[in-house]
């Protein structure tokens, strides 16, 4: 008789060990949670994390603003056209005055230093293509998108362009003094009827040269709060340039000498050009350092202006 066969039940497995759970620390990331690399910064370096970014940031902003800006057809013709405007005209002035007397009554910095009046219409047409073309390309999507913070972009972008004005609006001041310094004591300007030649060595002298270069530099930068603010170049030029030389025109047109007194003392161009007089200072409608702040406060408002705008509305 056969017997049935018996079944092999195999022997019980082990349990697998408990797993080891602990209850992560509040903020502790659970495992395989991806996280973004300004998180790891933080987590790992907080001080350096928090601090560097923002000033590398500036940093490239104006490494790239300045590429953009030197590398762009029509800079260096620009500028090269401010300094060359700018001496040229100033030359000009001295050649076309004539001194034949002591106590004439001319001054002579001041004269050499004309010029800059057509100089700051290239620094004005500069900055406004340079701004308002990005707008027009659509090249500023691209410099957001590079630089996020759009503080960052436009402090960069006013930065490299003032600092492009300001090379050039000392190359043209300098220029503007040595024709004259050769110029006008063929005019009459000499020792014998009361004029020095021109030098930077003559404290006056050397504020107005100084005060003429800000003055440039300043109006850059009226012109690139403007253009930001309307973002089309011809009317941010025609804007910035109905600024500096309407208001003059218009003092003319006022009869009441206490007007026209008032309006020399807020107008942008008056006030500030008030920097290049080296004579007659009881005569300026304002002290010359006060009329330069004059127009750095034109020039504050327009960049803030600009600014505020710029946060506010999409490129």
């Amino acid at each position: 008789m056969n017997r049935p066969s018996a079944r092999r039940v195999p022997p019980p497995s082990a349990a697998p060990p408990p797993a080891c759970t602990s209850t992560p620390l509040p903020g502790t990331p659970l495992p395989g949670t991806l996280l973004p690399d300004t998180l790891l910064l933080g987590a790992l370096r907080p001080p350096l994390a928090r601090a560097l970014p923002a000033t590398l940031t500036l940093a490239r902003a104006l490494h790239a603003e300045w590429t953009k800006l030197r590398t762009a057809g029509g800079t260096w013709t620009a500028l090269l056209a401010l300094v060359l405007a700018t001496a040229g005209l100033g030359a000009a002035a001295a050649a076309g005055v004539s001194c034949p007397a002591a106590g004439c009554g001319e001054d002579a910095t001041r004269l050499a230093l004309t010029g800059v009046t057509l100089g700051q219409a290239v620094a004005v047409v500069l900055a406004a293509a340079a701004v308002g073309g990005e707008y027009g390309t659509g090249m500023i999507r691209t410099t957001l998108a590079a630089v996020p913070g759009r503080g960052t972009a436009y402090t960069a972008k006013a930065a490299a362009l003032a600092g492009a004005v300001l090379l050039a609006s000392t190359a043209a001041v300098l220029g503007s003094l040595l024709a004259g310094r050769l110029i006008l004591p063929g005019s009459g300007f000499t020792p014998a009827h009361g004029y020095p030649p021109l030098s930077l060595g003559d404290g006056p002298t050397l504020r107005a040269a100084v005060g003429s270069v800000l003055y440039l530099a300043l109006v850059a930068l009226l012109t690139v709060g403007v253009a930001t603010a309307v973002r089309e170049p011809a009317a941010a030029a025609g804007v910035v340039l109905g600024l500096l030389y309407l208001f003059p025109l218009l003092t003319r047109v006022v009869a009441d000498p206490d007007w026209q007194r008032r309006l020399q003392q807020v107008a942008p161009m008056p006030a500030g050009l008030a920097v290049q007089a080296t004579t007659g200072l009881d005569r300026l409608p304002v002290p010359p350092w006060t009329g330069l702040a004059v127009l750095a406060g034109w020039s504050a408002g327009a960049l803030l202006l600009g600014a505020a705008l710029l946060r506010r509305r999409d490129a």
